[in-house]
């Protein structure tokens, strides 16, 4: 199942291959879209401080 696949980074660490993009996830719908992907099975929220939603998420 692609949910528990990971890529290996360069310093050792792995990372979930499949993400949740944050992009257009405002704070007010954040932690539920956290919830439910937690849920679902998601360990990876692709999220940047552009976004404006990283405290949220």
């Amino acid at each position: 199942m692609i949910l528990n696949e990971v890529y290996e980074l360069s310093n050792g660490v792995k990372i979930p291959k499949l993400g949740l993009g944050t992009w257009f996830i405002t704070d007010e719908q954040a932690a539920e879209a956290v919830r439910q992907a937690l849920n679902a099975g998601y360990r990876h929220f692709d999220t940047v401080q552009v976004y404006g939603n990283e405290v949220s998420i």
